[in-house]
């Protein structure tokens, strides 16, 4: 590890390409200090001290909500412009066209729907938060000149930081998106240790153990499944021009087991923050059969079994649909085709796909129930025992090792590419 973080430095290009990341997310830990305008920051803190679900949404936006800073909102937005475009595709046969099949340009004109698109979301769901916590009374009321101020604040603030992360993802050291959210997870660690280590009490030694155990169960079980692939053999048909001779070889084609890295998480938590949020919105209204319809809602996302199960659910389904986006049988079968390759005892064409569709089910459906265990497993252990210290842990935990892996990964695959 240590000669990789010196050849790391050595190297001019990759050096600056790593100072450049780390002053970005200076930049985005800044912009989660600078506080909108109009809020009272003491009435802020009291309700979030207070408020489980709020501190939980905030510990992803790096403190940046509990602030309400310029950045609340943090990637939630273009995250759910993300997940609306891709499943659009499932519905549209022009946005699949352009996604899969037009190359770089096709996908880079597709992202750019996602950029559209965030501006309208980040206004509407800057508008619930806002509108969510003045009835709450943890900030004041807001006349007109207020509303304008705060809500350009918030989504300009929420595009800031999609500039950001694609700027990130541009040096190929990691998914900028991912790391920003790793950064917002991990700035919160120091005081989480502190206050953890104020608040000691001996009673409670079996909730600091189990603490221990269960972090390092998830940190080995994320590396494994990480890791973990199907090596499918592909054999190269002997083909002579002129004097010489190509192909003949054997090699194989690597079908990982988690295809979908950390975002299945991403997407499934956005997924179930926006239905409490909008019900906490509209709570206060003054028809009853809406209200109680809205606070029954509220109940069953804050029951932790219920919770867990449809945790457990979006992140499977999200799993299989990010690998069905992500990796196609039949582009792949196509250019083993292309290249003279064939799979030992599978007829090039259809057959080949078919295989290829089948194997990959099974082994994402491995890496899919993996996925969901660990993250419900939180879920779990408090609906168990009513211990809350796992609340945010298991997830956390999820991301910033599924992120760190793959940034490992990359940046190895940058010292080798120097290297040769």
């Amino acid at each position: 590890m240590l000669d990789k973080l010196i050849k790391l430095f050595r190297i001019p290009d990759l050096r600056n390409k790593v100072l450049f990341i780390l002053a970005l997310l200076a930049i985005f830990r800044i912009t989660a200090a600078i506080p909108a305008p109009g809020i009272d920051t003491l009435r802020l803190k009291e309700f979030f001290d207070q408020n489980q679900l709020f501190g939980f949404i905030s510990t992803f936006t790096g403190g940046a909500l509990d602030s309400l800073s310029i950045g609340m909102l943090g990637l939630g937005p273009y995250i759910t412009a993300s997940i609306i475009m891709q499943l659009l595709t499932m519905i549209f046969p022009k946005l699949e066209q352009m996604y899969k099949y037009e190359g770089e340009a096709g996908r880079s004109k597709f992202n750019q729907y996602s950029r559209f698109l965030t501006v309208p979301l980040s206004l509407m769901q800057g508008y619930a938060f806002l509108s969510l916590l003045m009835r709450q009374g943890a900030i004041g009321s807001l006349d007109m000149l207020g509303w304008a101020t705060a809500l350009t604040s918030v989504t300009a603030g929420a595009l800031f930081l999609m500039w950001l992360g694609e700027l990130i993802t541009e040096k190929n050291m990691g998914n900028g998106v991912s790391l920003l959210i790793l950064a917002g997870i991990v700035s919160g660690a120091p005081v989480a240790i502190r206050n953890a280590v104020v608040t000691y009490d001996p009673s409670q030694l079996f909730t600091y153990v189990a603490f221990v155990v269960i972090a390092i169960v998830v940190i080995s079980g994320v590396v494994f499944i990480n890791e973990a692939q199907r090596n499918i053999p592909v054999n190269y048909a002997r083909r002579v021009r002129g004097f010489r001779q190509y192909g003949g070889v054997s090699t194989y084609l690597p079908m990982r087991v988690n295809n979908a890295g950390v975002i299945p998480i991403i997407f499934a938590l956005s997924l179930l923050l926006f239905p409490t949020m909008i019900a906490g919105f509209f709570q206060g209204t003054n028809i009853p059969v809406v209200s109680s319809a809205l606070s029954a809602v509220v109940n069953l996302v804050q029951n932790p079994w219920i919770y867990g199960g449809a945790y457990f659910m979006l992140v499977v389904l999200f799993t299989f649909f990010y690998t069905a986006v992500t990796f196609d049988p039949k582009s792949i079968a196509d250019n083993v085709q292309k290249q003279g390759g064939y799979i030992p005892g599978i007829r090039p064409g259809q057959p080949t796909v078919a295989f290829l569709s089948h194997l990959l089910n099974r082994v994402t459906l491995v890496g899919a129930i993996f996925l969901g265990l660990i993250a419900v497993l939180p879920s779990i252990v408090q609906g168990g025992t009513g211990i809350t210290l796992f609340t945010i842990g298991g997830t956390s935990i999820l991301i910033v090792v599924a992120v760190a892996v793959e940034m490992m990964k990359q940046i190895d695959a940058q010292l080798a590419m120097y290297e040769y």
